[in-house]
């Protein structure tokens, strides 16, 4: 198939949505939904509006909760989508139809999950919750007249919290990637994975621990309490060695 040349105004080729919850001046907990997220390690690089509140908070307190939806919540993403904790709206917000919602929680439907790392609050709907701390910020689009609208913010993630049906069974550690169906936010739209793995990839034939060390965790869960999940994975080491 042949290729054409095009200039899309964005460039938006699927990534998570990502609920950022943050502590507001005032004590009040924002959340403040994006996509541009990757991550690597325990590293995420997060893409946001320099004069959003999210970025703000981030920047005051050196701390966030990064909340991944599920596909099945996108009423509750839309309900925060044009939305804003900055009052008054800023101009280039305002022509784009946001409007000031200061219980954000409340707004999207949605329930406080208290945190241990960090002060601001988690998303208990949310399947993946990490508590994350600023390590570095980058402004973006050096040279041009737009440099610093947008900026490229490095969190270190400190805790991972999960819904239990998403733990590959016999492991304390991994997450079952057949039954995580992440939200994607493609061309402002939103998409799920319903059709599931495309292909056995030979990636995941690697045992993920060998990638441990670029984390520098250990593996260890501090507030471990789950004794017959830990028994019952020490029968199952014992019986293949």
């Amino acid at each position: 198939m042949a290729h054409q040349e095009i200039s899309p105004a964005i460039l938006y080729w699927g990534t998570p949505v990502v609920l950022i919850s943050s502590t507001n001046p005032d004590g009040s907990a924002n959340i403040g939904p994006m996509s541009s997220a990757w991550w690597l390690g325990h590293g995420c690089m997060l893409g946001l509006d320099a004069s959003s509140q999210t970025t703000q908070n981030m920047l005051r307190t050196k701390q966030c909760v990064l909340n991944l939806a599920s596909d099945d919540m996108a009423a509750n993403v839309n309900a925060l989508a044009r939305t804003t904790g900055t009052d008054p709206v800023p101009g280039p917000k305002q022509d784009r139809g946001y409007e000031f919602v200061k219980d954000k929680f409340g707004c999207a439907g949605l329930t406080p999950l208290p945190s241990k790392k960090v002060g601001p609050p988690g998303i208990k709907e949310c399947p993946v919750v990490m508590e994350a701390e600023v390590v570095a910020v980058h402004e973006m689009y050096g040279g041009r007249a737009v440099q610093g609208l947008v900026l490229a913010i490095e969190v270190r993630i400190l805790r991972v919290s999960i819904h239990e049906e998403l733990r590959l069974n016999g492991f304390r550690n991994r997450v079952d990637a057949d039954k995580w169906k992440p939200m994607i936010m493609m061309f402002c739209d939103f998409y799920g994975l319903k059709d599931g793995k495309v292909k056995h990839s030979r990636l995941a034939e690697i045992e993920e621990e060998m990638y441990r060390g670029l984390t520098e965790t250990t593996g260890e869960i501090e507030d471990e309490v789950d004794n017959d999940f830990a028994e019952h994975v020490v029968g199952l080491t014992a019986s293949h060695q």
